[in-house]
């Protein structure tokens, strides 16, 4: 919601300024986004005259002038303007561009310079140069009595700052300057003026029949016919007000419905009676119907909206959009204004339904005043007969506005108890009364009615709201709450304290966190099975659907960052996957590029492999608490869409219970995202870790043994279809209390081998407790590992 100081002040008597009235904005609820003074970007231009114009010497689309352009320009001495406007001629006044002025429409800094060999000392300008109106065939025309040498932004009156207000959207009646004044004049800036109400009768009834047939969506439809208007151009007052808050001056018409509209927050739309055929009905639409709005683009209806209709057809879409046949031209002398109260609900429904905004339905769908509608159309006549002429009609009111008392009990001393603030009663008193309540005492509470331009209030709470933001948020005193004494209980779950364990134990393994959008594109979530959950209204299709995986916000990033350069990628993220059956909370990582830089040292650039990936994979379920030693690797969930088939796997405990996937990604789905080179990834699923029990201590304390251990390598020959995981495993359980540690430290094929075998060695790491082992113990544990590995098929090589 944008307005101007001086448009403020036709509804708001004092002395204030424009830092006045931020200041108040700002602290009784209403954040001031921005001020900006339209002399601004004027800065630099000056009212001047052409004393002569004569042909270019070298051009003949160019005429070189002399301007004057006062005393304080070149001592008063005339300028050298080269110009190619047609309308340029001796006597007329217009607006020039000093050197060092900088062009609002283009930003070009103007300085004197040669134009086909003539001097130019600045330019003079058109409309649309300085960004007041489309007019660019010519250089603009001032009267001939105005002030030669004077400031143009003085001279038109440009110097009326603009405030940029970002109003909730609670605050319905705020969407005009008259709500933000009731509300400036309740904080104590200034006093409130009278709404000035015409009294119009009308000249017999409406030429065009008005009636509601949808009282659901439209409750209420008012209008009056005015004949013999003249649709010229909007007052210079008016034009300059409605550009200010950034609305274009089309006509007088158009002009007055959206002038009311910013200076009152009520919406209202003024037809050309003789583009309409029958009566005018606000009506629902029928499934299938079409109409032209005014932004010239096509909409399809659907039967749960509310239309206003003739007999040929659908003029408008209710309280959002016109249509583009019935509005107004310069042709038009006879017209019908409505103003009508729609539904809230329905506005917003249709709206979102046909991805349509204006500023209309920011408004209905918020709930304009429904006590307004007779004031309304009272004033929108009034500016069509003062500027426009004709002969009104007297009003047709079809339906009855929703207009009801509504009445809430109020204790003054919830102010104190609800909203922390001490605040006599007499002045909450007085506050609600500027606001536009009526306080009814009642013994020692109250009955307050609320106005009907407040649709916001339902309670006692809202009421303290409002005496206290009158009052001021920055008077409630800052009171520490109670603290018990002794150590304070930890308050992060288990969840959190595991996302903070894991997120560590990333960030120190080198990676760099990445916090991408949970909303995807539905081609970005196409590879990975599309999404589960889908935005019926989203901001844009790049935000469509919420994420099935972390990994295509890791490989967007990856692809930004390789376009700027980077040649080693090294990522991860915390967040959630949304499944159809719930929300998944997933650490993700992501390799790409190269893992070591080239160097003498360390001879070429080596890229990321899936070994680098199993190896962060297991790195971060030890961080997370994973029984890591335990994890079986068995074949990737979804090898073959996004994973590199045989360079993938997961990691599970036991056949169905998957905690993570890794390895290299397929080389369509990196195409996919327009990464270059492989890329490695791991997902690990923390909702599947099973959690750790909450009785006893973590881990025991550490209890160095006394006795030094014993190492024995085996070498088995086992079928190639055997993983080196599985046969470890197995030797690791041949004697749980002798055997502590397991690994492969060899694999072979080749000479030696029989065809369909492999050659794994491993070393095997025994601790005596007690006392050293014997020959016969070491023998006979050698034994149990011989008989482990040939359960899953290796033998002792020979």
């Amino acid at each position: 919601m944008k307005l101007t100081l001086d448009w403020l002040k036709d509804h708001l008597d004092g002395d204030f300024t424009v830092e006045d009235v931020v200041a108040t904005l700002n602290r009784i609820g209403h954040e001031v986004e921005g001020v900006e003074n339209p002399a601004d970007k004027l800065a630099g231009f000056r009212v001047a005259r052409v004393l002569t114009a004569e042909k270019h010497p070298q051009a003949d689309k160019l005429q070189v002038l002399t301007v004057e352009a006062g005393p304080e320009v070149n001592a008063g001495a005339p300028l050298t303007i080269v110009c190619g406007a047609p309308n340029a001629r001796a006597g007329l006044v217009g607006v020039l561009g000093l050197p060092g002025a900088v062009v609002p429409a283009s930003g070009m800094a103007l300085k004197v310079a040669a134009v086909r060999g003539v001097e130019s000392n600045g330019m003079m300008c058109s409309s649309r140069e300085l960004e007041l109106g489309d007019d660019h065939d010519g250089i603009i025309e001032l009267p001939e009595d105005a002030p030669v040498g004077a400031s143009f932004a003085d001279y038109r009156g440009a110097g009326d700052p603009v405030i940029d207000i970002s109003i909730t959207p609670n605050r319905q009646d705020c969407m005009g300057v008259r709500g933000l004044a009731r509300d400036l004049a309740a904080a104590g800036l200034g006093t409130l003026k009278p709404l000035d109400v015409p009294t119009i009768t009308g000249d017999g009834a409406p030429a065009t029949e008005i009636r509601t047939d949808d009282p659901e969506g439209c409750p209420a439809f008012y209008g009056r016919t005015i004949s013999g208007v003249t649709n010229g151009t909007a007052p210079e007052w008016m034009r300059r007000r409605l550009e200010a808050v950034g609305q274009r001056s089309i006509s007088a018409l158009v002009d007055i419905s959206n002038y009311v509209m910013f200076d009152l927050g009520r919406p209202s739309h003024i037809y050309d009676r003789a583009k309409l055929s029958g009566p005018l009905v606000a009506r629902r639409a029928k499934a299938g119907e079409t109409v032209t709005a005014l932004n010239g683009k096509d909409y399809t209806l659907a039967d749960t909206m509310t239309v206003i209709a003739d007999d040929r057809g659908v003029h408008d879409i209710a309280g959002i959009m016109g249509g583009e046949h019935s509005g107004c031209s310069a042709a038009t002398s006879d017209v019908l204004i409505e103003v009508a109260y729609f539904t809230p609900e329905r506005i917003a429904l249709t709206g979102q339904a046909l991805g349509l905004t204006s500023d209309a339905r920011s408004r209905f769908e918020r709930g304009v005043d429904p006590a307004f509608l007779d004031d309304a159309t009272a004033i929108v006549t009034a500016h069509v007969l003062a500027i426009c002429g004709g002969t009104p009609s007297t009003v047709t009111r079809a339906g009855t506005p929703p207009v009801g008392v509504k009445t809430v009990d109020y204790d003054p001393a919830l102010s104190a108890t609800l909203g922390g603030v001490v605040i006599a009663p007499e002045r909450q008193k007085e506050i609600l009364t500027a606001l536009g309540f009526t306080v009814i005492e009642q013994g020692g509470r109250w009955r307050v009615q609320v106005p009907s331009w407040r649709r916001d209030i339902d309670g006692a709470a809202d009421l303290v709201e409002e005496v206290t933001r009158i009052h001021g948020f920055d008077t409630i005193a800052s009171v520490a709450l109670p603290r018990a004494d002794g150590v304070a209980k930890p308050t992060a779950t288990a969840e959190q304290l595991l996302e903070r364990r894991v997120r560590r134990a990333a960030a120190a393994a080198g990676f760099h966190e990445a916090v991408t959008w949970s909303f995807i594109s539905e081609q970005e979530a196409a590879p990975f099975g599309g999404g589960d959950w889908s935005l019926a209204n989203p901001i844009s299709e790049e935000l469509k659907v919420m994420r099935p995986s972390l990994l295509p916000g890791l490989l967007a990033a990856a692809a930004r960052n390789q376009k700027r350069g980077a040649d080693s990628i090294r990522l991860f993220e915390i967040g959630r996957r949304y499944l159809s059956d719930a929300e998944h909370p997933t650490l993700a990582v992501l390799m790409a590029g190269d893992k070591r830089a080239r160097g003498w040292q360390a001879g070429k650039a080596a890229p990321f492999d899936a070994f680098d990936a199993k190896a962060a994979a297991l790195a971060l379920l030890d961080a997370a608490g994973a029984p890591a030693e335990r994890l079986q690797v068995m074949d990737a969930v979804s090898e073959g869409s996004i994973w590199h088939p045989g360079q993938s796997a997961t990691l599970r405990l036991g056949p169905k219970a998957v905690l993570a996937e890794f390895g290299a990604l397929h080389p369509a789905l990196t195409r996919h995202f327009d990464v270059g080179g492989p890329a490695m990834a791991v997902q690990i699923f923390l909702d599947a870790i099973p959690a750790k029990r909450a009785s006893g201590p973590a881990r025991a304390a550490f209890a160095p043994p006394a006795l030094q251990s014993v190492r024995r390598d085996f070498a088995f020959l086992a079928p190639t279809s055997l993983t080196a995981a599985e046969l470890v495993r197995a030797i690791r359980g041949a004697d749980k209390a002798s055997i502590v540690d397991a690994r492969l430290f060899d694999r072979f094929t080749g000479q030696g081998v029989p065809e369909g075998q492999v050659s794994l060695a491993v070393e095997v790491e025994l601790q005596p407790m007690e006392k050293s082992f014997t020959d016969a113990e070491l023998k006979a544990i050698a034994d149990k590992v011989v008989a482990a590995a040939a359960k899953v098929g290796a033998v002792l090589r020979g």
